[in-house]
């Protein structure tokens, strides 16, 4: 089975039905639920989902559907060499460089974002999650 990681975007995309993203990220975490990808995410996007559905959610509403979306992914920890890796990188957005390490960390080859500038140095694949669904 194919494993990716997705950054927190991408479930946002999700769990917030985000218009045009919506789409795409609802195709792979489909897969996911099928069995067929394995979709891996930081300990850190539960985090800022909790704090991003809130705004849009009642405290309970967020948990619940978090609980919901808990079932569909791996959740991969952030650990001290994750950070130490995250402050001394040459990523601007310290949050894409915890991601990104939390996949390197992890031996996952793919990551799937929609802030592809963010990483344009990155020694692992990054693509859209339409680019993904597309590449299948």
């Amino acid at each position: 089975m194919e494993a990716i990681f997705a950054d927190t975007d991408i479930a946002l995309d999700l769990l917030s039905e985000r218009d045009t993203h919506y789409e795409y990220a609802a195709g792979l975490f489909t897969l996911a639920d099928k069995g067929k990808l394995l979709v891996s995410v930081s300990s850190l996007s539960f985090a800022n989902l909790n704090y991003l559905l809130s705004k849009q959610h009642s405290q309970k509403e967020a948990r619940r559907i978090l609980n919901k979306f808990k079932i569909l992914v791996n959740i991969l920890a952030v650990d001290a060499k994750i950070i130490d890796l995250a402050l001394n990188s040459e990523f601007r957005d310290f949050e894409d460089a915890i991601q990104y390490y939390t996949a390197i960390e992890n031996n996952i080859p793919t990551l799937i974002t929609r802030n592809l500038k963010d990483y344009k140095h990155a020694e692992i694949t990054v693509m859209t999650a339409q680019d993904f669904l597309l590449s299948l």
